[in-house]
C-alpha cells in the first residue's frame, strides 16, 4: 500500500507534467511542398539520386513519385 504522503507528491507530477505539454502547445508538423524537378532526366530509379539533383536545384530533398516515376522536389512551405 501507498505511503499517504507519497499519493499526493505523485498527484501533483501528474499534474505538472499534463500541464507543461498544454502550456507548450502541440508541435505542428511543417508543411511540405513538391515541385517537378527541372534538371533531373529520365525515370527516376532512385530517391538519392532525385534528393542530390534537387539540391543542386535549392530544394530540401527530392523522392521518385508516381507510375511515371518522375523526381520531385520538396521544401518547407
Amino acid at each position: 500500500m501507498m505511503n499517504r504522503s507519497l499519493l499526493p507528491t505523485l498527484l501533483l507530477l501528474l499534474l505538472i507534467f499534463s500541464a507543461s505539454d498544454e502550456l507548450m502547445g502541440r508541435t505542428a508538423e511543417a508543411r511540405v511542398c513538391k515541385s517537378q524537378s527541372h534538371h533531373f532526366h529520365g525515370t527516376c530509379l532512385s530517391n538519392h539520386n532525385c534528393a542530390v539533383v534537387c539540391r543542386t536545384e535549392g530544394f530540401s530533398g527530392g523522392d521518385c513519385v508516381g507510375f511515371r516515376r518522375r523526381c520531385f522536389c520538396t521544401r518547407h512551405c
